[in-house]
Parts: structure tokens; C-alpha cells; sequence
């Protein structure tokens, strides 16, 4: 009572409030303009907007923009390669000041109290960090994940708070058939009126009714303004996405109209430390969206009330009376370079920098997650019933992969041999959460290795080990140095590692910061596109981390085997003529 009396005096003027940005340029997300005024903050929340009002602390912004702080529907923490209290360094002084995690990389690696521990280092950054539910623990039924989270397991999570709803249903086909398992997943969330997340790539028609129907709320993965407009005509939200290699928002503006703009919302789901510290977050996609002629408050609407909206985040997204004073400063609304980060009316980045003491949390309960038992170079081996072959083929800015059909060399035992004039190497997906010993070769075509190997256990989603390279022994040994080191990215040639980066953390992430990592991932880069001679479009580390993304077509692969995700099947490696 005594805290809504004194908001209620401050908002009227009887009492100054605690701190005044004055002479500023309002940004109304409402009505899509902007108005001359002041902002009075008391206790954390926004007291009132216009003329005249008093404060304790006085700030002059002479004319500067106040937007409210941008929010991210969907991201991935673990793909930034850092923890929550470094990522949270990072974004603020980009203006982010809520994100809708999505933490299912590292609780496929290490269960729910993965979950606990990023909830516990979330505490540590004043970033308000929001976690849903992954709701696909292993992403499919066809890969070997750390573990496996049923419907069951998934009521004490929601009933206790610990997350706002179910993460991305990437088990699209399983909804779309009503698998039993599915559905009951599905109606844990509903039974608590928590909100699905979604993940429908290239899904259309009857098949994405279905999905819909089934709850499914919103999606990110769209890749043509097609796919935007018909979720958009079924009630959907679409988050349009640029994130580190997934980048669709350039594509997907050419289908945002005034008429359908409120259900379009800016995302980010796989940003890389070094493209947060290079580019920005959601700042750079605002900037994107007005160099392809987006209206500026349009563009910051996609970054904050739309996203408060679909996310039923009804306490922030707009500069508002009785909201949280998460807001943004910055002088010129055609080119948005952040200036001042506030968050509950506190500044917490200026001028690029966060300003805030950094702590961090015990990571013991995530370590030592490389559990590989009986691996041996012999594994590796690829024999083929013909020299017609089903190849990986790399596509650059996305998720997605093609089916290629590719002539290959073989010895005269059928054993695929590397030959430097064709851009095909051998990709192996080696499970290390189990010691199941399953190891599963196929072909990556376009990825553009030329010598040694690259390897990492980052390898969406259940992130198995992962290595593509020329020849079995340089691959042998980047599995072995992977563990040893717990997990992170090795690049190997003629037997000696070239250049690491250690993922302590889940085999995910690193305890450096998002400076040193950048580092490190500048240093693979140069190797890898100068020494292995991998392609100078294609990003290394994550462009092969989603070759395993079973969820996403065309063609993946797993630790069991060559998968076609239109069909949800199995598929051999050899092709051969009937």
C-alpha cells in the first residue's frame, strides 16, 4: 500500500519523484510517434509522462530519444558461447532488458538441473532473463541427447515458477501426428495456462492448422514471406530473426505491411558473443529494419510492445504509467546507436559500457560432460555400396540444408576416400553423454574443408560430439582433444591442434569473457578459412553445429544415422540404383 501510495503521489506531482529524465522525446509505441515530455520514475516503475515534474535526481536529456527497453522474444544463451551473467554484460548496453530464454542445449546435455544452474547465474546479471521450458528433451526420437524430459517432468518446473510456458516445439511432426507423448507435453502447458512456443520450418497448410490448433502461439523459423503471411493469417506471432548465421529479417520485411506489423516481432535465437560485440542485438536489427525503409517506431514496436504482447509480459514495452522503467536512450532515431540503458529506473550501461559489479555462479553442477567411452579412428570409416552417395549440403544464413546427391571416390574395398578437387568431406556424429559408443558417419558437401579437421561439441541439439574433416586421423584426434578438454571447438591438421576453445560449461560455454571469447572464436575463423581452408561464407563453428539439427530440413545427421526431416526417417548414405 505504502509503495503504490507514493507511485500514485509522484504520478499526480505531490511528491518528486526519485529520478526525472527531463526535455526528452518520448517514443509512443501506441500510436507509433513520438511526443516532447518528461519521464518521472519512482520505486522502479514509471510514475508519469509529460510536463513539469520533479525529482530527487534530475537528468537532461536536451532532446534525446526514450524508447522502453528492447525485449527478445526467443534466445539462446549457450549459442553466444558465454554465460548469463556475461551475456547479460553484453546486451544491456545494446538496450536489451528482457529475454526469453530458451535454455534445451544445455539441458539436452545435462537435464533439469542445467535449468537450475542458468536460473541461479541469471541472478547475477541485471538482465531480466526469463526462461521457458524446453519442451523437447532430446529434440527428436532419432539422436541420443544427456537426458530426457517427459510430460511428467515437465509439471513441477511450470507449477513452481521456474518457467514462463513451453519453450520451441521442435517436434512439429509429432504434433501434427498426435503422438501420445506429444500431447501430453502439450497439456501440461495448457492445464496451467502457460503459453507454446513454436518451431515449424516449411510447415503449411492442414499440417500447420494442426499445429496451431494444438496451441502453438508463434514461430521463428519462417524463411519466405510465404510462410509469414500464412501463420500470420492463422493467428500466429512471427519473430523475424537475425541472428549469427540465421539471418531471415531482410527477407521477411519485404512481407511486413502496417495492416499486419502488430504479430511481427524482432528476434534473435542464435547470437555469437562476437556478433553482440561486432553488431549488436536487437539495436542492429532495428537498425536493419529502417535501412529497408521500416518506419524507425515501427521497427522499435517489433522490439518492445509487440514482443510484451505476445510474450504476456503486460508490465513493460512501453513508455507507460505504472510500467517498469526499463528504458533506452539514444539521439537519432535513423541510425539507433544506444546511448544509456536503464533498468527499474537504474542506469545500468552508459555509453557501451555496463556499469554494474560482475558475479558469477558455480558452474560444478554443468562440468565434466564429455562422457565418451569406447571411441576408436576405426569408427570413422565410411563404406559405400556405390559411388552415387546422399550429401549434407550447406546453405549459407541458415538452419536449413539440402539433400545432395553427389558422386564420390571410393578404394577398392568401398571405403569413401577424400579427394581435394571436390568440396566433400566426411562428417561423424560421435554421442558422449551415455557411452553409448554410437557413432554415426555421412558426407557434408559445401562446407569447403580442404585439409585436417574441425570438431566441436556444439551440435544442435542434443549436442553430441561433432568433427567434419580430410582425413580419419586428424579426426580421431580432434575427438580425443574435445575430451579432454570438456568440450568446446578443436581444429586439427597432419596430427597437432592448430588452435582450441574451451566450453567448460556444459561443453557450451566458456567462464571468459565475451571478449576473450571472441578471441578465440577470431583465432578459429582465421585457421579454420586460412589453414583447413573451410569456406570464407560459412561460419565454422555454428554453421557445423547445425548439421545435426534434426528438426530442421532437409537432410541431418545424428549419432544413429543419415535423417530426412521431411519424412522423419532414416536414410542411407549410399545411393543406389534399383
Amino acid at each position: 500500500m505504502q509503495k503504490l501510495t507514493q507511485l500514485i503521489h509522484a504520478a499526480t506531482g505531490r511528491e518528486p519523484a526519485d529520478i526525472v529524465l527531463k526535455n526528452g522525446k518520448i517514443v509512443d509505441v501506441y500510436q507509433g510517434t513520438f511526443f516532447r515530455g518528461d519521464v518521472a520514475i519512482k520505486d522502479g516503475k514509471i510514475a508519469g509522462i509529460g510536463e513539469n515534474y520533479d525529482g530527487k535526481e534530475i537528468v537532461d536529456l536536451e532532446g534525446k530519444y526514450i524508447a522502453p527497453g528492447f525485449i527478445e522474444p526467443h534466445i539462446h544463451v549457450e549459442s553466444s558461447y558465454v554465460t548469463p551473467e556475461e551475456f547479460g554484460r553484453l546486451l544491456v548496453p545494446h538496450g536489451t532488458t528482457t529475454v526469453m530464454a530458451d535454455p534445451h542445449e544445455i539441458v539436452n546435455v545435462a537435464g533439469l538441473k542445467a535449468l537450475d544452474y542458468m536460473r541461479e547465474a541469471a541472478n547475477h546479471t541485471v538482465l531480466d532473463i526469463r526462461y521457458m521450458l524446453p519442451s523437447c528433451v532430446p529434440a527428436t526420437n532419432m539422436e541420443n541427447a544427456g537426458a530426457v524430459l517427459n510430460a511428467a517432468e515437465m509439471v513441477a518446473p511450470l507449477e513452481e515458477e521456474k518457467a514462463e510456458g513451453l519453450a520451441e516445439f521442435m517436434d512439429f511432426p509429432g504434433v501434427v501426428q498426435a503422438r501420445d507423448d506429444v500431447v501430453n507435453k502439450l497439456l501440461v502447458a495448457k492445464k496451467q495456462k502457460k503459453r507454446i512456443d513454436g518451431h515449424s520450418p516449411m510447415l503449411s497448410g492442414k499440417d500447420l492448422n494442426a499445429y496451431i490448433a494444438a496451441g502453438v502461439e508463434n514461430d521463428h523459423e519462417c524463411s519466405t514471406v510465404a510462410e509469414l503471411q500464412e501463420r500470420i493469417s492463422r493467428g500466429m506471432y512471427v519473430f523475424l530473426r537475425e541472428g549469427s548465421v540465421t539471418q531471415n529479417l531482410r527477407t521477411l520485411l519485404k512481407g511486413v505491411t502496417r495492416q499486419n506489423a502488430s504479430r511481427c516481432v524482432l528476434c534473435g535465437d542464435d547470437v555469437q558473443a562476437k556478433t553482440i560485440l561486432e553488431k549488436g542485438h536487437l539495436d542492429h536489427a532495428i537498425r536493419i529494419c529502417v535501412e529497408e525503409q521500416v518506419d524507425p517506431i515501427q521497427a522499435i514496436q517489433m522490439a518492445t510492445i509487440h514482443t510484451a504482447e505476445c510474450c504476456n509480459l503486460h508490465d513493460r514495452g512501453a513508455v507507460s504509467p505504472g510500467l517498469k522503467a526499463d528504458l533506452v536512450i539514444f539521439s537519432d532515431l535513423n541510425h539507433l546507436a544506444v546511448e544509456q540503458t536503464y533498468i527499474d529506473g537504474k542506469l545500468v550501461a552508459d555509453q557501451g559500457k555496463y556499469v554494474l559489479p560482475l558475479t558469477r555462479a558455480n558452474i560444478s553442477p554443468v562440468q565434466s560432460s564429455v562422457h565418451i567411452g569406447d571411441f576408436t579412428k576405426e569408427k570413422l570409416c565410411l563404406k559405400l555400396d556405390s559411388n552415387q552417395a546422399r550429401a549434407i549440403e550447406v546453405i549459407q544464413t541458415e538452419a536449413l540444408t539440402n539433400e545432395a546427391i553427389v558422386e564420390v571416390d571410393c578404394d577398392e574395398t568401398g571405403e569413401f576416400v577424400y579427394n581435394p578437387e571436390k568440396s566433400i568431406s566426411k562428417i561423424a556424429v560421435i554421442e558422449r553423454h551415455q557411452n553409448t559408443g554410437n557413432v554415426f558417419v555421412g558426407l557434408l558437401k559445401d562446407y569447403g574443408i580442404q585439409k585436417g579437421a574441425i570438431g566441436t561439441s556444439i551440435a544442435h541439439d542434443s549436442h553430441n560430439l561433432i568433427v567434419t574433416g580430410t582425413n580419419d586421423e586428424d579426426m580421431a584426434l580432434a575427438v580425443e582433444t574435445l575430451k579432454e578438454q570438456g568440450g568446446g571447438v578443436v581444429l586439427i591438421h597432419q596430427g597437432e591442434v592448430l588452435c582450441r576453445m574451451a566450453l567448460p560449461v556444459g561443453g557450451l560455454m566458456s567462464r571468459l569473457s565475451g571478449e576473450e571469447v571472441t578471441a578465440k572464436q577470431d583465432h578459429v575463423n582465421e585457421v579454420a578459412h586460412g589453414t583447413l581452408g573451410i569456406a570464407n561464407n560459412v561460419n565454422p563453428i555454428m554453421t557445423l553445429g547445425f548439421v545435426s539439427l534434426a528438426v530442421i530440413p532437409t537432410l541431418k545427421i545424428t549419432d544413429e544415422g543419415l535423417v530426412d526431416v521431411t519424412k522423419s526417417q532414416f536414410v542411407p548414405v549410399s545411393v543406389v540404383e534399383v
